[in-house]
C-alpha cells in the first residue's frame, strides 16, 4: 500500500485524517525494529508449533495478485505463545515452507515436539523433512 493509501484507510475506519508523511515517518520509525525482530534468536526448543498460511488478494498496479502470510506461532517451554515468524510470498507452497522453516533452524530453534499443520500431511514429500526434529 503506498503511504496515501494507507491514510485514506485509516481515514475509512477510524474517522481521523493522517497525513502521508506522518505514515511515511512512522513506517520509517518501524521498519528497523520490524527487521530486528525477523532476526532476533529464538529459543532451541518450543514444545508445540503452529504453522499456518493466510491467503489474501492484494491489487498492484491495477492487477490482482494472490500472496500468502506464512505465520509460525510456538509454544514456550514456559507455557507462552509467541509468534516465532511472519512471511509473505507467493502462493503456498512446500518449497515455500521449506526456507521459511529452515530460517527458525538458522534462528535457533533445534526442537520441537509437534507440528500440526494441514498443509505438511497434504505434501508427504514435506512431512518427513529433516527441520529442526
Amino acid at each position: 500500500m503506498t503511504t496515501r493509501q494507507i491514510s485514506e484507510t485509516i481515514e475509512d475506519i477510524y474517522g481521523f485524517e493522517v497525513s502521508d508523511g506522518m505514515v511515511s515517518d512512522i513506517t520509517d520509525r518501524l521498519l528497523p525494529q520490524i527487521e530486528d525482530w525477523q532476526k532476533r534468536p529464538l529459543d532451541e526448543v518450543y514444545p508445540i508449533v503452529f504453522i499456518d498460511a493466510v491467503h489474501f488478494s492484494v491489487r498492484d498496479n491495477g492487477q490482482i495478485r494472490k500472496l500468502a502470510a506464512y505465520v509460525i506461532l510456538a509454544v514456550s517451554m514456559t507455557g507462552h505463545k509467541e509468534v516465532l515468524s511472519i512471511h509473505i510470498g507467493e502462493n503456498e507452497s512446500a518449497k515455500y515452507w521449506l526456507g521459511v522453516l529452515n530460517e527458525l533452524k538458522n534462528r535457533g530453534v533445534k526442537r520441537r515436539r509437534l507440528l500440526p499443520c494441514t498443509f505438511l500431511r497434504r505434501n508427504k514429500h514435506l512431512s518427513g523433512m529433516p527441520v529442526f526434529r
